[in-house]
């Protein structure tokens, strides 16, 4: 019991960091197309993003693998998240097997 609660808090940190990092790509990317300097947006973004991602990772590793695995775990799931919740309603589901255009 005492190794998994270290082990769900990766996961709900990771899962925060994603979601703190795929929010703020797609924030940038409708803040800096109608930017009238679109460059320093998405520079200035992408390495904010990437520190606080990189440092937040450091934190929770510690030294164990297995809280780094977990906390990557939640920022794949962060983006699943993310991907869905800014998906528009008038974008179709393009699916291969379920008839979609390639």
């Amino acid at each position: 019991m005492s190794e998994a609660l270290p082990i769900a808090l990766a996961v709900v940190a990771g899962t925060a960091l994603g979601g703190m990092f795929y929010g703020g790509l797609w924030w940038t990317v409708r803040k800096g197309l109608l930017s009238r300097q679109p460059a320093a947006w998405f520079l200035t973004s992408l390495v904010a993003r990437t520190a606080v991602a990189l440092l937040g990772f450091y934190a929770v590793f510690r030294g164990d693998w297995r809280r780094l695995v977990a906390c990557l775990a939640g920022f794949v799931l962060a983006r699943i998240l993310v991907t869905r919740l800014t998906r528009t309603p008038s974008e179709p589901s393009c699916h291969p097997l379920k008839g979609g255009a390639l």
